[in-house]
């Protein structure tokens, strides 16, 4: 890229529900060596930054999470210059204590897809890219901080168990990832966050809860409980909780505003000149 002025920094990549607004918005085409990116990429003023943004799915959200070119996207905010990306993700709970709308910064993942290409390395130069500690412990701080002094239900850290998707989990499947100790489970943060790794750009998830997947059951004695026939606790009978589609988006709809709030706020502390261990995860990680 030629134009100096398009450099930015800092990129959101979106997923369902959680679009942004740009002021002075330029839209550019990047061409990749894996094809197209999920949109054309948006650049704006917001909140006093520059800022990249990408909607996950598409522009009218036509991409279902097991078809996106996470390689082409990753690529293509390298190829501006994003060293940092803040990723607003929709998921389902595994805790009852992580209610809708309460907001998760991730730290760790658990990796059940199958078919994704999750590496920019196939063949020639290898790299075995270090994940103990996949996302960055800057940004997570930064928005914890900020979502604290908003007094918002939020918490640093925590398990995403990605699915391949697009389907919901079984019950069987939901109660397993519990079991595993995830926190939450959603379908798009893998590969995303192991390829900007690969380009060495700082990447968070900002998890945000929108229903309590299929393992619970409501319980008219002992409130939210894991689903069986019968309470483990007192007896009583369970009723089944299931996740739909129209139940994520008026969550996320009630969610967007404290996401916005958080998001303007955050971004104006993010030091972007700052030279984090997330830009040198390269090192020692080729052969």
């Amino acid at each position: 890229m030629k134009d100096k002025e398009r450099l930015v920094d800092l990129a959101i990549i979106g997923g369902t529900g959680s679009d942004i607004t740009l002021d002075n918005v330029e839209k550019i085409k990047i061409y990749t060596p894996y094809g197209s990116t999920s949109a054309a990429i948006s650049i704006g003023d917001f909140k006093g930054k520059k800022v990249a943004y990408i909607p996950r799915h598409g522009i009218d959200h036509s991409i279902p999470p097991n078809k996106i070119n996470f390689r082409a996207n990753i690529w293509a905010l390298k190829k501006i210059g994003t060293k940092f990306i803040i990723s607003p993700s929709a998921v389902g709970s595994l805790n009852k204590t992580h209610s809708k709308g309460k907001f998760i910064l991730i730290d760790q993942y658990i990796d059940r897809t199958k078919k994704r290409a999750e590496t920019f390395y196939e063949g020639g130069q290898l790299c075995h890219i270090g994940q103990a500690d996949p996302y960055c412990e800057y940004l997570n701080k930064l928005f914890f901080e900020t979502g604290k002094d908003l007094e918002f239900d939020i918490q640093n850290g925590g398990v995403y168990i990605c699915i391949e998707g697009p389907r919901f989990s079984t019950r069987a499947e939901s109660k397993m990832f519990r079991q595993w100790g995830g926190d939450v489970v959603g379908m798009t943060n893998y590969p995303e966050v192991v390829l900007s790794a690969e380009k060495e750009i700082c990447y968070c998830c900002i998890a945000m809860v929108t229903d309590l997947d299929v393992w619970a059951g409501e319980c008219s004695e002992c409130g939210i409980v894991e689903f069986a026939q019968r309470c483990e606790k007192c007896g009583g009978t369970v009723n089944k909780l299931s996740v739909n589609v129209p139940e994520v988006l008026e969550t996320m709809v009630k969610s967007a505003e404290n996401l916005k709030k958080l998001l303007e706020l955050t971004i104006q502390k993010i030091d972007i000149k700052r030279d984090c261990l997330c830009h040198h995860s390269l090192t020692d990680a080729l052969l």
